[in-house]
């Protein structure tokens, strides 16, 4: 018999218990689910709201302060901007960089795009800026043998460090 090892993550109980408030349209992307759903940006765990942009945690972070910025409008490539997306997501990204690094004090800090299913975007549709805090040996066996990640504080709080630290 093989034994089953359990790890405790009494926060991941939040999750469970507002599965009935996620979004349960099939129009559009992920985002733009999120976006039409009727959440609160609490809820949803939207950060921040530009005119064109606006940035929300990953669901499934890397590590904790892991967010993304993108459009409203669902493009899939960069070059589908249009010059005011392009540079009120920037600006963005540069504040959620800003925000990211007063929140959480990291060692640096990883900004990324996917760009199509072949480049890794797992929602290749909606153009999306990951902006990831990183520590020296963050990296923790966790993830390479049990296919696991711990993270030290639930999604709420997560949001709430950063939209404290969102430059104005």
């Amino acid at each position: 018999m093989t034994r089953l090892d359990r790890i405790w993550n009494g926060w991941r109980s939040q999750y469970v218990n507002e599965s009935g408030t996620r979004p349960t349209s099939t129009e559009g992307s992920v985002f733009t689910q999120i976006l039409h759903s009727g959440m609160s940006d609490d809820e949803a765990h939207i950060v921040h709201r530009g005119e064109l942009t606006f940035a929300l945690l990953n669901a499934f972070p890397y590590t904790s302060g892991h967010l993304m910025v993108l459009p409203y409008r669902e493009v899939g490539n960069l070059e589908d901007l249009t010059p005011a997306e392009a540079t009120e997501l920037w600006e963005g990204v540069t504040a959620a960089v800003r925000a990211v690094k007063e929140a959480y004090r990291p060692g640096g800090v990883n900004v990324g795009i996917n760009m199509g299913r072949a480049a890794g975007g797992s929602v290749s549709e909606h153009l999306h800026v990951h902006v990831v805090p990183r520590w020296s040996g963050d990296g923790n066996f966790m993830t390479a043998i049990a296919e696991a990640r711990t993270l030290p504080e639930p999604l709420s709080e997560s949001a709430q460090k950063l939209r404290e630290a969102w430059p104005t």
